[in-house]
């Protein structure tokens, strides 16, 4: 027991040391070409911190073991959204740049839509919904990527026909963190940030796996099944990036980054981590438990999962903020959530 527990603090260390390269590289590249940081962290950032869940998934998913790639995709978004970003809107409220979030919470919720109905209806996962979540996963990519060059174009336009003061190029941008002066945007290199960014994702991915697989061991002695590990360890192990991107970039005050690299991720374990694993090998959704002769997968995880985004994400773009009623109220659910697994 005791070279796990020396592995997992061995894999925290080096999550620290990525997150903190990744944060710099990822703000380093939106200051740059004066990308919405929201827009970067539902893209570029998500996908870096998104990789321990499409590994730890698409493993899963070879050997069999359906369940821990089931319980890892939705338990990572429940983990995402009602610990990870509820600490950071319970620590640090505040007002939020929308325009950039509408497109990625209007994906993930259709997303989930069609997530939920083959849970529900069909009660299985084929090989033909994987392929279509991972297409899901193109297309997002691809309208964010048109997005982005739109308001770069927008962005070269203005410039050209006027100076443009600082806070207008925000406004434009959709963050305020977008916009730096020109010296500090002259200071780095362009392949220092992208160094920065490749480096800490690697090690974002190395620190998590450790992390995990130790998580497990320990988790596989004191005799917790499969499901309940995928939901809440594996879950919460793989979460760890997101985690760890969260609280560097409150700390180095990049809200919008946090935001939207927790909203990305969320729609990437859909339609990436849960596409990969179910184009691997389909698995009919995994039976842990029942509640009054009902799957209690489909009574609590996937409703919690829909819950929590919609106390998120509704709210925010309602009144352009985040509130500290919303945190503590995701933390509260995450705290039952995760008693109820281990109960049941």
């Amino acid at each position: 027991m005791v070279i796990p527990v020396l592995l997992l603090i061995v894999g925290f260390v080096v999550l620290i040391k990525g997150g903190d390269w990744f944060v710099d590289g990822a703000s380093g590249i939106a200051r740059r070409f004066r990308i919405p940081e929201l827009l970067i962290g539902a893209t570029v950032v998500s996908i870096g911190t998104t990789l321990p869940e499409v590994l730890v998934s698409a493993n899963a998913a070879i050997q069999g073991s359906g369940s821990i790639a089931y319980g890892n995709a939705i338990g990572s978004i429940i983990c995402n959204t009602s610990l990870i970003a509820a600490l950071t809107i319970a620590v640090k409220p505040g007002p939020v740049a929308t325009k950039s979030m509408k497109v990625p919470v209007t994906f993930f919720f259709v997303a989930a839509v069609f997530y939920s109905a083959m849970a529900y209806f069909f009660g299985t996962f084929s090989r033909t919904t994987g392929i279509i979540l991972l297409a899901g996963f193109v297309v997002y990519m691809i309208i964010n990527i048109v997005n982005a060059k739109k308001a770069m174009n927008t962005i070269e336009t203005i410039v050209g026909e006027e100076i443009v003061s600082e806070e207008r190029l925000s406004e434009i941008s959709g963050d305020e963190h977008v916009v730096e002066s020109e010296e500090k945007g002259t200071k780095d290199s362009l392949l220092k940030d992208i160094v920065m960014l490749v480096l800490g994702a690697a090690l974002i991915a190395v620190g998590a796996d450790l992390l995990v697989d130790n998580a497990i061991i320990i988790a596989e002695k004191l005799g917790v099944s499969e499901k309940v590990i995928g939901l809440t360890i594996v879950a919460l192990g793989t979460s760890l990036p997101e985690f760890v991107t969260a609280i560097t970039s409150l700390i180095k005050g990049h809200g919008a980054l946090s935001l939207g690299n927790i909203i990305g991720a969320n729609i990437f374990n859909l339609v990436l981590v849960s596409g990969m694993a179910v184009t691997i090998s389909p698995f009919e959704v995994p039976v842990a438990s029942q509640i009054s002769g009902m799957n209690a997968s489909l009574v609590i995880d996937i409703p919690v999962m829909l819950l929590v985004m919609g106390i998120l994400t509704i709210p925010t773009l309602l009144s352009k903020k985040l509130s500290r009623w919303q945190g503590i109220s995701m933390l509260g659910i995450y705290v039952a959530f995760c008693a109820v697994q281990f109960i049941l």
